[in-house]
């Protein structure tokens, strides 16, 4: 059974607009700092919305724990995608933590547990202006896969971006030109088309899958997976249920990115979610869009081919899809209380 938590759960704004004025003296965080950080953590994507990260109050340490629970059994075996999120979830931390005047340091959990990483509390200290622009754009951050506009995006923002990635120790490389593109592309379908073919891949997405009327804290509702895919997509997608077709086509050029780590350990993956959810939140700040696209990463033989094609020693542990376009429907979040733990 779970330890009592506080009954408190404070609103979003409680941060933004709650802690602008002096600097707290406190070195510890408060069960409803707890609360209200873990808020934002959980705002971070996770594949089919899955969610599988619980979060646990230690004295002055918060640890991150991967939820064995909620990891897919078909398409993330052995939990690389899990702790992805669970690594975009720490990120989000930092940047709740730092608006309450509490830096954190993210040690590694040690390997062959669910301990994914472990914030220790650091001395008060205001937060920055990129922790609080960064902070402030949690709330309209999500999965965009519907067409985006056939736009160009500068290449200041490109090159912010993969400053982003680099600050997180991390790496981010745009796919340039036709070719590049067209052979990325066919490593999405070959991958796509292998897992398709497996019934036990589709019967998963189908059970995280949400239909109109069906109403639950996880899983991808129909609307928010896109339109229904076409075969002749460039990029192919998965198929949440959506039956509607596309109003508009896809982007002809469509600008991707592919973000990767230094090595493939248990603890880059995390780091690699750390660099994912400061792209994702920065490329929102700019006014972009992403979806994210990890079938190449989930066929071995595919992700080698990607690693190869890019000329990169570390693995590729994700794919963006980045552009301008219209807000489309957000995934819902599951309650608080239901993945928190406090250890006095």
């Amino acid at each position: 059974m779970n330890p009592p938590v506080c009954d408190l759960w404070p609103c979003w704004a409680a941060i933004v607009g709650g802690n602008r004025g002096g600097m707290s003296t406190a070195t510890t965080l408060t069960r409803t700092g707890f609360t209200t950080a873990v808020e934002a953590a959980v705002q971070a994507p996770s594949m089919h919305n899955s969610q599988p990260w619980r979060f646990r109050l230690c004295g002055e340490q918060i640890e991150v724990h991967l939820d064995t629970d909620r990891q897919l059994a078909v398409a993330d075996p052995t939990g690389r995608a899990a702790r992805l999120a669970c690594g975009a979830a720490v990120f989000n931390l930092r940047l709740a933590l730092a608006m309450q005047h509490i830096p954190a340091t993210v040690l590694p959990g040690p390997q062959g547990t669910t301990l994914t990483a472990r914030l220790l509390l650091g001395p008060p200290r205001a937060p920055t202006p990129d922790e609080r622009e960064l902070f402030e754009t949690i709330p309209r951050r999500h999965s965009n896969r519907y067409p985006f506009l056939d736009l160009p995006v500068p290449l200041e923002h490109r090159a912010r971006l993969r400053s982003a990635a680099q600050r997180e120790s991390a790496w981010l490389d745009f796919l340039l030109g036709p070719l590049a593109i067209g052979t990325v592309s066919e490593l999405v379908r070959a991958a796509d088309r292998r897992l398709e073919a497996d019934p036990d891949y589709r019967a998963e997405i189908a059970r995280w899958t949400r239909y109109d009327g069906e109403r639950s804290p996880d899983g991808v509702p129909a609307a928010a997976g896109g339109p229904a895919p076409e075969p002749h997509e460039l990029l192919a997608r998965r198929d949440y249920g959506n039956r509607q077709p596309s109003r508009r086509d896809y982007e002809t050029e469509p600008v991707i990115g592919v973000l990767g780590s230094y090595t493939d350990s248990t603890t880059d993956h995390v780091t690699a979610g750390q660099a994912l959810q400061r792209v994702l939140l920065t490329l929102t700040r700019d006014g972009l869009v992403a979806s994210l696209i990890s079938q190449p990463i989930e066929v071995a033989e595919v992700r080698e081919q990607l690693r190869i094609g890019l000329g990169r020693y570390g693995p590729p542990q994700i794919l963006l899809r980045i552009g301008y376009g219209t807000p489309g429907p957000s995934a819902p979040r599951r309650p608080v209380r239901d993945v928190i733990n406090v250890t006095d």
